[in-house]
């Protein structure tokens, strides 16, 4: 499981995904289909996803199954930002997929 935190063009998410990698295709389609197609995305250590969000984090968790791909934790930018520092972060990740 991988815990990425995504700036977009409508604001800051934290998602949680099932999926190993930000570049499997599979993962990739599945936000574009919601309308992300193009962001900046940070490894967020999952370890320290757990400890911020505590109880959020494992009701988010347990509802993530091998056939649903992704779930969101946070949408709120302002606590996401309150949250984690930059230093925190894994290396900027650009994607941007053709419309």
């Amino acid at each position: 499981m991988k815990s990425l935190l995504l700036l977009t063009a409508s604001g800051p998410l934290l998602i949680l995904t099932s999926h190993g990698s930000l570049r499997d295709q599979r993962l990739l389609e599945v936000l574009k289909q919601k309308g992300i197609g193009k962001f900046v995305a940070f490894e967020v250590p999952l370890s320290l996803a757990k400890a911020r969000y505590g109880g959020h984090f494992q009701a988010v968790e347990s509802n993530l199954h091998e056939t649903d791909d992704l779930r969101v934790l946070d949408f709120n930018g302002q606590r996401i930002f309150q949250l984690f520092r930059f230093d925190e972060l894994g290396s900027p990740i650009l994607q941007e997929q053709q419309a």
